[in-house]
């Protein structure tokens, strides 16, 4: 889904009003339950990487970082999705040679590339799979309002351009439940990109001391040579277009589509188009690629993405902190 306007940062207005009311009622609902539930506790450290807003904000991309460095560290690391956009229930053990983003969604696609994923729709199930697969920490992306798993550690990411948008409960606001509640429960918090929201501000105000990084674009894979034609389905579109157009590229055109959009036959045929009539080469992100069709995506061009971290001492201090949770 595309995000309604009201929901950006410093918007609101008559509908977001109007919607408040139920805005308290689901944030009482995830207080109570959050609050009224016994958390089962996994036979293996589990770290959340979550957030406190619908949609993205960066957890996919941390949690792949995180991962690598883990795995440098000599932990056998898997990771647990619910699986969002695919039809499986799990526990599944992702292949991606055989699975596709309709069966175990796009992030677990991308997750499965670095270290074993499993998509369970009841983490618990996912959470014993993969221990008897033999992991030793599970990192589950997404998840922090779940409150069945008991986690060892956990973090928030928080995209420093929407931060917690008109700071709003769902439906009148992007809010899962309460900022204060939510950071109160997190053992870290990474900010990801310029924080334009005041989410410092914010967060250090509940007692956390963030890490900063932001999101650089990797080489691609062959060299364009040609103007763009942009396009994501993802949280915040107009991120990837500020990359596109920071790596230099000559963009002819800019297509944003809903979080986790499958991609049609129709659509391809409209991106088709649109870029041979501008001369244009295609241009999109990893996560977008996990959902295009094996006959398509040697027509496009994928922008890899790292994250580069402000203070590397700060990042060792929070591995450390993962690894003795």
């Amino acid at each position: 889904m595309h995000a309604p306007d009201f929901w950006q940062p410093g918007k609101g207005g008559i509908l977001a009003q109007f919607l408040a009311p139920l805005g308290w009622l689901y944030g009482f609902a995830t207080k109570t339950k959050l609050a009224t539930t016994s958390p089962w506790v996994s036979p293996v450290p589990v770290l959340c990487v979550g957030n406190l807003v619908a949609g993205g904000a960066g957890k996919t991309p941390v949690a792949l970082d995180l991962g690598r460095r883990l795995i440098a560290k000599g932990k056998n690391v898997h990771f647990l999705s619910r699986g969002y956009g695919g039809c499986e229930k799990g526990p599944l053990l992702v292949d991606p040679d055989v699975h596709t983003h309709s069966m175990v969604g796009d992030e677990p696609l991308l997750l499965a590339g670095l270290a074993p994923t499993w998509v369970s729709r009841e983490r618990r199930a996912g959470c014993m799979a993969a221990a008897q697969a033999g992991a030793d920490l599970i990192i589950m992306d997404d998840g922090f309002q779940n409150p069945y798993i008991a986690k060892n550690f956990s973090i928030i990411v928080v995209d420093g351009g929407y931060g917690f948008g008109n700071a709003k409960m769902i439906p009148a606001g992007p809010l899962r439940e309460r900022i204060s509640a939510g950071l109160g429960r997190a053992d870290a918090c990474v900010i990801i990109g310029e924080d334009t929201a005041g989410v410092l501000e914010v967060v250090s105000s509940c007692g956390l001391s963030p890490l900063c990084a932001k999101l650089v674009p990797g080489p691609l894979a062959k060299d364009i040579g040609a103007p763009v034609v942009a396009f994501a389905g993802i949280g915040r579109p107009e991120k990837f277009f500020e990359t596109v157009t920071k790596m230099g590229c000559e963009v002819a055109s800019s297509i944003a589509f809903a979080d986790h959009h499958p991609y049609s036959d129709a659509d391809i045929t409209s991106l088709r188009n649109i870029a041979a009539k501008a001369g244009a080469r295609l241009l999109t992100t990893e996560k977008d690629a996990k959902r295009l069709p094996a006959s398509f995506i040697d027509e496009v061009s994928v922008v890899p993405v790292a994250l580069d971290w402000q203070d590397k001492a700060a990042l060792e201090t929070l591995l450390d902190g993962i690894q003795n949770a």
